[in-house]
């Protein structure tokens, strides 16, 4: 899952993104909420973690105008001083999730942040088949069919078109895709993702008559658009 951060403690948010990077997650971390806030505008995420004192911003509004721009069910956890308790009342109050207190333990870290997305994203968490319109995607053996046929898909295409369905009608940029599909690839050539796009298309039928669009953001990235909806 993509994991955002928000913490103006440099050393603090190496850490959180060390443990979740090695935990299997992609973190992104921010000094400013003004900073974060603007990222948003452009790429997306599945989660928040957010210091609740950071210089710029205060707490509930960082959470109010995340919300507006991550997924409904994105999980929001904040991080508190032990003597913080008026910051955790006012953090559980503004829509947070849950929240840990400072200084953070990695086993806890990863425990909470998993039991959030868990709760959030139910079937995307160790289901075995995830279904849109025609299309069945069975995660563990990482097959893909369509109106019940099996397609002939690589690895690859399979979790490139999973990441187009989980995200319909919403731009991916082209950074996002490869740190979602091509994970410890550092180097993928712009013409290498873009045959991968166009064999997903072609395989899939992704084309007006099945009801689906894939098509390319000029400048950015990808966008499934979903037809009629």
């Amino acid at each position: 899952m993509r994991i955002v951060v928000l913490d103006n403690d440099r050393s603090q948010a190496d850490v959180i993104c060390q443990v979740l990077t090695s935990a299997g997650h992609i973190c992104h971390a921010f000094p400013t909420g003004k900073e974060l806030l603007g990222n948003l505008r452009k790429d997306s995420y599945d989660m928040l973690i957010l210091d609740w004192q950071v210089a710029d911003m205060g707490g509930a509004e960082v959470v109010r105008r995340a919300r507006e721009k991550m997924p409904e069910q994105a999980p929001v956890l904040f991080l508190a001083t032990a003597s913080g308790e008026d910051d955790i009342v006012a953090g559980l109050a503004a829509g947070s999730d849950d929240y840990m207190i400072k200084p953070l333990r990695r086993s806890e870290l990863v425990a909470r942040v998993q039991a959030l997305l868990r709760r959030a994203y139910p079937t995307q968490n160790g289901a075995e088949q995830l279904q849109f319109g025609q299309y069945v995607f069975e995660t563990r053996p990482g097959r893909l069919l369509m109106d019940g046929a099996v397609l002939d898909v690589t690895h690859k295409e399979f979790y490139l078109a999973l990441l187009f369905f989980r995200n319909i009608g919403r731009p991916l940029s082209r950074a996002y895709i490869h740190e979602a599909v091509w994970i410890r690839e550092t180097a993928v050539p712009s013409r290498t993702m873009d045959t991968h796009v166009s064999r997903v298309r072609n395989k899939l039928q992704l084309k007006p008559e099945n009801g689906f669009r894939l098509v390319p953001v000029y400048s950015y990235g990808y966008r499934l658009e979903k037809l009629g909806a």
